[in-house]
């Protein structure tokens, strides 16, 4: 919001900042100020004329020769270009040595061979921008009215002695959005109340009863809708200060009426509309929802088209105005209008926000009405504005007003204390200073003992909640002078359970030297069912940015495979990828997303390099196996890694297993599918894919220490002959189900598959560990132990032992 310091001095005469100043401490309560432009600051003598005579120049179609008073004794020839310059006319002067913003310094000069001496200005040229310059100067200068007195400073006359504000009021302040509200939060920062203007004393004859009545269907829509008349109007210019006031805002003149609407709008933060109430066409006036495809022709000369949703100002049949956003063309104020129907209301903020963006219209009304606005200043401004038409157009304002009232009674009471306030602040504000910045926020205030009890008043709307107190407080008190101290906690914080072992896990599969991939949760619709844990329903957005980011992924695995296939495609060849995030599994009905977290690992290419010693190390089928089960380790897990081999779609058929956690199935392990492979360019590439939620839930060991053996372990070898089909892990199991509690550990050191012992069959052999921590074992109890699991696979798997 662009905000006149010279208008803010009205307020308060005897305010001693400058502003710069004023802006500081602005920013410093709060409110930022993002820049001060001085008006003055490239302007000199400037002066009020007056064209005496006007006649074409003698060489040069498109110019004018005239003498123009500047004073009351000196007559100057000036030639002008301006299509618009006429004799008898008071007009803005840059005499001889004037300066114009931009550097321009005003000379004397020949055109055309005729002497010139200063110029007659636009308002462009006083630095006003074309977009807040009346329609009817913005090809041409600017006529000033004649009761102006000639060789005035022009400066003077615009106001141009002056310096902007520019306020960048944030969603929480609507307030300030309006000069009243400005006011009062100077008045808190310099201590002192403004003096707030008043109406216009205009009497008032006749009454509004019986010529308007007002409805509101959709009470929702609209707390309060309410209109006044004023009579025997004459629409004309506006007053030079009122055009002033409006363009150093940001805003362009009109007419006198519609520039009462817009002045009282930057002066409450309340809008006004008025209307031509000849034009309206009926004595009634409703406010309700719009019907489905019902249209309107807007001020801009638009055809607007209508949804539900938008609240409209009608004559009890038509449209007649977008509620809260601009009117319609059918009773625009013309310069024929004699009776103005003044509207002040209040609209539903949600309303109108969604309404302006929907229509595409951004007006000063839909701004404020969006943001919000005091629901109890709008029958002062509806009074001022009517009385100030009244005036200004020469009518008489009816006494009365037809007005729907669905406004609850307002009460605003917030209770803190003093105690906390200083607590949570970390000051040590005494109760005197605490009642002073209440004061100077000027709202009433009730202490009992600690106890503090405030009466918000409307026009801050945006205190609801103790905190906003706090802020105010804070704020008002100086954020500079809050002690600059550490919180006081008695406890620190630390991670979750779950945190750790998220960390842990990282930590393990870093060391073991892995990267850590993050990749979009949104895939193409082809990619978002492959390779996952299990067939469930995708999940498919509306409105996606593109195809290949449409769907939410069900497993991790696609896009670690595109990521690698885009590395091996600019030669880095050994890939190691993991990555721990979410998959979303689809719902029936509304509900939303079922998000699973997972972990996914992909691993190809060389895991060591060639070097002079040693050869290139693969990666394969059995590494990835031992990572998870050193995974499986880090985490603690009470029940290991078992692997079963499995079939599973695009998955090498005779290298894929599903990983169980004691019964239930958590993931998967496998090279992908040659076909795969070949599709995204890569070389033979290991995955696997865990319920990372499943790992975090599962029981965990607890850590015990104890001390290294004191006694010797004793071990035998055995080696089976079984059917090739028969998996190492179940090996492994019926060797430590029949082992017994001696059995500390059992190791697989040798695999034998050749013609010499039948296709179908191999030689496996083991080394078995027997100890006991508290004793020497004897020859006899491991002898035993041996036999016993000798029997057990004889008679489980029909091993046949070498």
């Amino acid at each position: 919001m662009l905000v006149s310091y010279n208008w803010v001095k009205k307020f308060f005469p005897d305010l001693k900042l400058g502003a710069d100043e004023l802006a500081e401490a602005i920013t410093r309560t709060g409110i930022e100020i993002e820049g001060v432009e001085r008006l003055d600051q490239e302007l000199k003598n400037l002066v009020v004329g007056e064209v005496l005579t006007c006649e074409p120049h003698p060489s040069a179609d498109k110019l004018k020769k005239t003498t123009v008073r500047v004073d009351e004794d000196e007559v100057v020839q000036i030639i002008c270009g301006a299509p618009n310059v006429d004799q008898g006319q008071k007009v803005i002067v840059a005499r001889v040595g004037a300066r114009l913003p931009g550097g321009v310094k005003i000379k004397r000069a020949k055109l055309r061979g005729e002497v010139s001496e200063g110029m007659i200005c636009s308002l462009q040229e006083l630095g006003f921008d074309s977009s807040v310059v009346p329609k009817a100067y913005q090809e041409g200068i600017y006529v000033l009215p004649d009761d102006v007195t000639v060789g005035a400073s022009a400066i003077t006359l615009f106001g141009l002695d002056d310096s902007i504000l520019d306020m960048a009021i944030t969603p929480n302040r609507a307030d300030a959005l309006g000069m009243t509200g400005v006011a009062h939060e100077v008045g808190a920062i310099v201590h002192e109340k403004p003096l707030l203007p008043e109406q216009p004393d205009v009497s008032e004859a006749g009454s509004i009863e019986g010529k308007v009545q007002v409805a509101i269907k959709d009470k929702e829509t609209t707390p309060y809708y309410a209109v006044r008349l004023v009579e025997d109007v004459k629409v004309a210019e506006s007053p030079l200060w009122l055009q002033t006031t409006l363009m150093k805002a940001g805003i362009r003149p009109h007419s006198n009426i519609v520039d009462v609407t817009n002045y009282i709008n930057l002066l409450y933060a309340q809008p006004l509309h008025s209307f031509d109430y000849e034009k309206v066409g009926s004595k009634e006036i409703e406010v309700r929802l719009a019907h489905a495809g019902e249209q309107i022709e807007t001020l801009d000369g638009k055809e607007r088209n209508l949804s539900e949703n938008h609240i409209v100002v009608t004559n009890g049949k038509d449209p007649i105005a977008i509620a809260g956003i601009m009117g319609g063309a059918s009773s625009e104020v013309s310069a024929d209008t004699t009776q103005v129907l003044l509207e002040g209301a209040i609209f539903d903020s949600k309303y109108i926000g969604e309404a302006s963006r929907e229509l595409g219209i951004r007006t000063e009304a839909s701004i404020r009405y969006d943001k919000g606005s005091d629901a109890f200043k709008v029958e002062q401004a509806l009074a001022h504005g009517a009385a100030l038409i009244a005036e200004l157009g020469g009518g008489r304002m009816l006494s009365g007003v037809s007005e729907v009232d669905n406004r609850d009674a307002y009460q605003n009471e917030i209770v803190t204390s003093f105690s906390r306030v200083n607590r949570l602040l970390g000051t040590e504000i005494s109760s005197e200073e605490m009642a002073d910045v209440f004061d100077r926020l000027q709202f009433e205030v009730h202490f009992n003992g600690d106890e503090i009890r405030i009466e918000v008043p409307s026009r801050r709307w945006d205190i609801s909640i103790e905190a906003d107190i706090l802020e105010e407080v804070a704020r008002i008190y100086g954020y500079d002078r809050i002690p600059a101290t550490l919180p006081k906690a008695e406890t620190a914080g630390g991670f979750t359970t779950e945190q750790l072992l998220r960390k842990e896990t990282r930590n393990y599969l870093e060391a073991t030297g892995l990267n850590q991939a993050l990749t979009y949760s949104l895939v193409s619709e082809k990619e978002a069912g492959r390779l996952a844990l299990a067939e469930e329903k995708t999940v498919r957005l509306k409105m996606p940015m593109s195809e290949e980011h449409s769907t939410l992924r069900t497993s991790l695995v696609p896009s670690l495979i595109q990521a690698a296939s885009y590395n091996v495609a600019r030669k880095n060849t050994d890939v190691f990828f993991f990555e721990l995030g979410n998959v979303y599994y689809g719902t029936d009905g509304d509900a939303l997303p079922v998000e699973e977290e997972h972990l996914a690992i992909l691993m190809t290419g060389n895991y060591a390099a060639p070097s002079w010693k040693d050869e290139a190390q693969s990666v394969d089928f059995f590494l990835l196996k031992g990572i998870l089960e050193g995974l499986a380790e880090q985490l603690g897990l009470v029940s290991s890694f078992q692997f079963e081999k499995r079939v599973l779609k695009e998955r090498h058929p005779g290298r894929s297993a599903a990983i169980l956690l004691g019964e239930e199935e958590v993931g998967y392990l496998a090279e992908l599918h040659p076909r795969l492979e070949k599709e995204f360019d890569l070389e033979a590439t290991y995955v696997a894919e865990l319920n990372f939620e499943a790992l975090l839930k599962a029981p965990k060991k607890q850590v015990e220490y104890a001390p290294i053996a004191r006694f010797p372990e004793m071990t035998r070898d055995l080696a089976l002959l079984v059917d090739r089909s028969v998996e190492n892990g179940v090996i492994e199991r019926v060797i430590h189900e029949n082992g017994g509690t001696l059995l500390s550990d059992v190791k697989l050191f040798d695999i034998f598959e050749g013609e010499s012992i039948g296709e179908d069959k191999k030689s496996v052999a083991y080394t078995l560990t027997f100890l006991d921590p508290e004793r020497t074992l004897i020859e006899e109890e491991v002898t035993s132990a041996t036999e016993k699991v000798i029997k057990a696979l004889e008679a489980k798997l029909g091993a046949v032992i070498r």
